[in-house]
């Protein structure tokens, strides 16, 4: 399967996930499609602002699995299909994701360093158009553009 190929399909699997959820408010955070041939595995990460239950996750699931094999989008047919919550270190990847965040902590991999580091731990400070900002410490900001981001996910604190 291409790579523009998985990505056609996976588009079509969060439009459906998304109209599946909708009723829920519920948020497709990401899709992955995982394997090939029979052991092919696509992964739904969902999230919604209350919390996702695992009732929740079983509706998605089955209503997302009888679209999907109904409009035949996995091609061959066999694949298993996994709906979860991305947990507390949720991924941030959509720029409504840091903005959803702000004032979390978040730990953020650059694909180039800035001020000589790559990978940052910080508060999300502020998010304009595609800039973001993240306070590593108290008074200290750093900043970059959301296309220079290679991971990011909230960070848990104990």
């Amino acid at each position: 399967m291409s790579h523009s190929n998985k990505d056609a399909i996976s588009a079509k699997i969060t439009e459906i996930a998304e109209r599946v959820g909708q009723s829920d408010a519920i948020e497709v955070v990401e899709v992955q499609i995982l394997g090939g041939g029979k052991a092919r595995l696509v992964r739904i990460y969902i999230d919604k602002p209350a919390s996702v239950t695992h009732a929740v996750c079983e509706r998605i699931s089955r209503e997302v699995g009888d679209i999907l094999d109904a409009e035949e989008v996995i091609p061959g047919g066999a694949y298993t299909l996994e709906v979860s919550s991305p947990g507390i270190e949720r991924k941030l990847s959509k720029p409504a994701d840091f903005q959803r965040f702000i004032g979390q902590k978040a730990k953020v991999v650059l694909h180039e360093p800035v001020e000589n580091q790559r990978s940052w731990i910080g508060t999300l400070a502020a998010v304009e158009g595609n800039l973001v900002t993240l306070e590593p410490s108290a008074g200290k900001t750093v900043q970059f553009a959301l296309d220079q981001v290679e991971k990011a996910n909230l960070k848990f604190e104990w």
